[in-house]
């Protein structure tokens, strides 16, 4: 049943070597192939050995506690673009999207973006050294370590803890490292785009019909089935509203100019002289 498509998987890989069976798997069942996805795996792995991973300590977390983020650069033919990725650490549960600056306001847009795709806010939230984030971190050398004060204050108002990962051990936030690779090379490689609106969308049809559908080889389960069961209800409560940005003014609220009058008396002279002696 796959010897007809065998010729396409070979033909794939030879182009770009890096990608995954689930993604040839949807390639080639699009093209009409009605096997299953186990002869696909067996066979890319025959022709194509997986390299083996780095054994990395698993730190499992309960449901609703933590939350991982991390950018993610990706160079396309209108520029470079910053993949914004938000994981829940017990379900596995992805949230991504794309956008033009690795900053302040992307962050604090996407991380309201991504707690109400959710429907609700992780107890923790885990960075690594993000400059948005993390103004200074001496931690290593006995100090202390020093958030973004605009950042702290979206914290509380949404109600998590930030959290960063000791610097040079960002492999402590594996469980976001790991889905950045996985969306190199299931989502990214191999594709085109048209623009960033229609990035965008496909990634959010990646999210729905394949990130968040797979069977996790950590947990066993889908990430969505296991969200749905256990961690939408462990999370906090969305805030009432979005967080209010600072050194923003409104159109419909210009500033008021506020004058003031001051009052000199007039003495003489020898009214000073006297105050001195």
């Amino acid at each position: 049943m796959l010897d007809p498509f065998k010729g396409i998987i070979q033909a794939r890989l030879q182009t770009f070597p890096l990608l995954t069976a689930q993604r040839l798997f949807e390639e080639i069942r699009a093209d009409g192939y009605t096997g299953c996805y186990t002869q696909v795996k067996k066979y890319v792995r025959k022709i194509r050995p997986l390299p083996i991973d780095d054994a990395v300590q698993r730190f499992e977390t309960p449901a609703g506690f933590q939350g991982q983020v991390d950018f993610a650069t990706f160079n396309l033919p209108w520029g470079r673009r910053y993949a914004l990725v938000v994981v829940l650490g017990y379900s596995r549960l992805l949230w991504l999207r794309f956008y033009p600056r690795q900053n302040m306001q992307a962050l604090l847009a996407g991380l309201e973006s991504a707690f109400s795709a959710f429907g609700g806010v992780p107890q923790e939230l885990l960075f690594d050294q993000m400059r948005s984030v993390v103004i200074g971190d001496d931690r290593l050398s006995s100090g202390g370590l020093v958030l973004n004060a605009e950042f702290l204050r979206f914290a509380a108002h949404w109600g998590f803890r930030p959290r960063a990962c000791w610097p040079y051990r960002a492999k402590t936030k594996g469980k976001v490292e790991r889905p950045i690779r996985y969306l190199r090379e299931s989502f990214f490689y191999g594709r085109t785009f048209l623009n960033d609106a229609d990035l965008n969308a496909q990634a959010e049809r990646w999210l729905e019909r394949t990130a968040n559908r797979r069977r996790h080889r950590t947990t066993g389960e889908t990430p969505q089935a296991r969200f749905e069961r256990d961690e939408r209800q462990a999370l906090k409560s969305l805030a009432l509203a979005p967080y209010p940005r600072l050194h923003t003014v409104s159109a419909s609220s210009p500033a008021k100019k506020i004058s003031y009058q001051v009052e000199v008396q007039r003495r003489s002279l020898s009214v000073y002289a006297e105050a001195v002696r």
